[in-house]
């Protein structure tokens, strides 16, 4: 099975490889998370009550809940401490982040919500272990509480990883996934640039006619197999507090098997199409586009199946990796203005009227290219050569 990579920040990068859990390591993994589980559970009563008396609740306060729970239970010090401490500082990035959200007053659709309780029927496993939790021996990974679990090593880690964690997914596959740091492999320069404009009729459409995205609508080729696995899991729901059966377990795997095929083929489509939008130009303008607003529209099911943001991460990824230039350019306007002239309409278009008539210079281009243009300008990006010049308009002085 092929290692996935994903770059998490600037040098850094994550590569995830798919495990063989033994059912003696399977045991000690879910004793693990059950001991996870029981702390950020407790940090999640204790942050509720210390919200609720308006009383502090940081991470050296958890530290000492941690330190002195471990002391007073036993079964808690049976467990390593790495995954645990490791825990509470995920859950104090979580809760920082909510906290931030609501001090700056974001409306509740936008805030980041405040750290929940996980539920052992619905939490999957999920375990993080910093350097000293865990060794690589023979090909075998190591961590810490004496759990040995095999690789399957589809690709050589560039690096010594500097971190790893290792989770189940909805399908009950584990992975171990690794923190490596990396460096920028550049490719050849071509001289060209690229403006990319996000929509929902075609994912991404471009200044070259050749890299433009259509929309594959994977999601909705795979609409009728989710419909019959989900009517096979309606009628074999059990009852409120009881078990499901094996059936009704059987069509629920499925349906997760269904999602995440779809899920990995939007994935294959956006690297596929960002590996030769990079390998092809030396610098990028892109939509700076946060599609948050057409979740309550009537395209909210083709956007979320156009999956633009994750797209838009590929990018900007695979961009940085190989040493590209990406410009990120904020979308007011842009269906508004001329890529020709800089001028701009009086009114915004309807999402009807896919055609755009400069009003100034008379010019008529396709209002999707005429935006991706637009990118061009406001980034500083000459279209015409690959001099990088700023153009002569008053959008583009406007942009610099």
């Amino acid at each position: 099975m092929t290692a996935s990579q994903e770059t998490e920040e600037t040098g850094h990068a994550r590569f995830t490889y798919r495990l063989r859990v033994s059912s003696t390591a399977l045991a000690k993994l879910l004793g693990e998370w059950d001991r996870c589980r029981w702390i950020w559970n407790e940090c999640t009563a204790r942050s509720k009550k210390a919200h609720t008396e308006n009383e502090e609740c940081g991470p050296a306060r958890l530290d000492k809940m941690l330190t002195e729970t471990r002391t007073m239970n036993a079964w808690l010090r049976d467990g390593s401490s790495v995954p645990q401490q490791q825990l509470i500082r995920d859950f104090g990035k979580s809760r920082a982040k909510a906290l931030k959200d609501i001090k700056a007053r974001l409306p509740m659709r936008q805030r980041a919500g405040m750290p929940k309780f996980k539920k052992k029927s619905h939490a999957d496993p999920t375990l993080n272990y910093t350097r000293r939790g865990f060794r690589i021996k023979d090909g075998r990974l190591h961590v810490a509480g004496g759990i040995s679990l095999r690789v399957v090593w589809s690709r050589a880690l560039p690096t010594d990883p500097s971190s790893v964690r290792i989770y189940r997914d909805s399908l009950g596959h584990w992975y171990a996934s690794f923190v490596v740091c990396t460096e920028v492999q550049p490719l050849p320069e071509t001289g060209a640039v690229i403006g990319i404009d996000w929509g929902v009729r075609e994912i991404a459409t471009t200044t070259s006619d050749a890299h433009d995205l259509p929309h594959q609508e994977h999601g909705r080729k795979a609409a009728a197999g989710l419909a019959h696995y989900q009517r096979m899991m309606a009628r074999r729901k059990p009852a409120k507090g009881k078990p499901g059966s094996r059936g009704y377990r059987a069509a629920k795997k499925l349906t997760a098997k269904l999602h995440k095929k779809v899920a990995r083929q939007r994935q294959d489509t956006g690297r596929k199409w960002a590996k030769s939008v990079v390998r092809h130009h030396d610098a990028l303008a892109v939509e700076d586009f946060r599609p948050k607003f057409l979740a309550k529209s009537t395209m909210a099911r083709k956007a979320a199946d156009a999956a633009i943001t994750a797209t838009k991460s590929v990018l900007i990824a695979m961009a940085r990796k190989h040493g590209r230039v990406v410009h990120l350019v904020h979308p007011a306007h842009t269906t508004m203005d001329c890529a020709q002239c800089g001028a701009r309409t009086k009114h915004a278009l309807p999402l009807s009227e896919r055609t755009y008539t400069c009003t100034a210079c008379g010019a008529v281009s396709p209002r999707d290219k005429n935006s991706a243009h637009v990118m061009l300008v406001r980034a500083g990006l000459n279209p015409a050569g690959a001099d990088r010049g700023r153009p002569d308009s008053p959008l583009g002085r406007q942009a610099a």
